[in-house]
């Protein structure tokens, strides 16, 4: 039985975008700019977060997921302003997050560990195990959600941390370099599955595989030395390289033409 909604849900949405950023600065340590300047609005899609190492990628999925605070500029999720507020436990509901590495304790089942981090998120008790089944079916591992945690190979480790990203059912949802460890075929359903998910939130992904984003995003941002050089369609991207770009594909020599002009390193390794 589908649960009734309560007051907030009913509520009309007075926000125009899930994830708006204006000059955000967000430092990496004590003395790097790591994200300098930003201007990004992002609503309802799969957006695809390309960029070299270094560029600043993973510090603004930090700071989109609350990690991090803003050194200068505003950030708002859902409307409101991160920049503006200590307390950030209404907006993680909301969120889901996959971060490069994460923490599980290898004697939880997979079943206990999903469970255990929709209690975090303040799931309603009563609907802990329902989210937590559709959280495992949608990234394959069903048959697995007995299985204690340091029995899983790391393809499967990273399918864990995608469950426990989506379990809460996020209008947000941040997933820093998702598909690492992941053979092809669970690279491809999981492309399937970030479609999915990218008509009922807004979903970032950052990734080092440009055929992910061709396959699975609505559109790309592309970053580099802490700063937006490229926002577009996939199709867009490619359209801004030519064949003597360097890549073994139309996106990736659109990508590669745009790093050459974004500054005096943007070709270098």
């Amino acid at each position: 039985m589908t649960p009734a909604p309560n007051a907030a849900d009913l509520a009309p949405k007075t926000y125009a975008w899930e994830i708006q950023a204006m000059d955000l600065k967000v430092r990496a340590g004590r003395k790097k700019m790591a994200v300098n300047g930003l201007d990004l609005s992002l609503s309802l899609g799969t957006h695809g977060l390309l960029g070299p190492n270094g560029a600043g990628k993973t510090t603004l999925i930090r700071s989109l997921a609350t990690v991090l605070s803003p050194a200068a500029g505003d950030l708002r999720l859902f409307g409101t302003s991160v920049s503006s507020t200590g307390d950030h436990r209404n907006l993680r509901r909301r969120i889901g997050y996959l971060p490069q590495e994460f923490g599980y304790y290898k004697r939880f089942t997979v079943r206990e560990f999903i469970e255990y981090m929709a209690w975090l998120k303040e799931v309603p008790k009563k609907d802990i195990p329902a989210a937590v089944q559709r959280a495992v079916e949608r990234v394959g591992l069903a048959d697995r959600a007995d299985q204690r945690m340091k029995s899983l190979s790391g393809g499967m480790v990273r399918r864990v941390g995608i469950a426990q990203a989506i379990v809460n059912d996020p209008t947000v949802l941040l997933l820093d370099e998702p598909t690492v460890g992941l053979d092809p075929a669970q690279r491809l359903r999981f492309r399937e599955l970030l479609q999915e998910l990218g008509r009922e939130a807004c979903v970032v992904v950052s990734t080092h595989l440009v055929e992910d984003v061709a396959a699975a995003c609505s559109d790309v941002i592309l970053f580099a030395d802490g700063r937006l050089v490229f926002q577009g369609t996939p199709d867009e991207l490619a359209a801004a390289g030519s064949s003597e770009d360097p890549g073994d594909s139309p996106l990736e020599r659109g990508y590669s033409a745009v790093l050459s002009t974004s500054g005096p390193e943007g070709g270098a390794w």
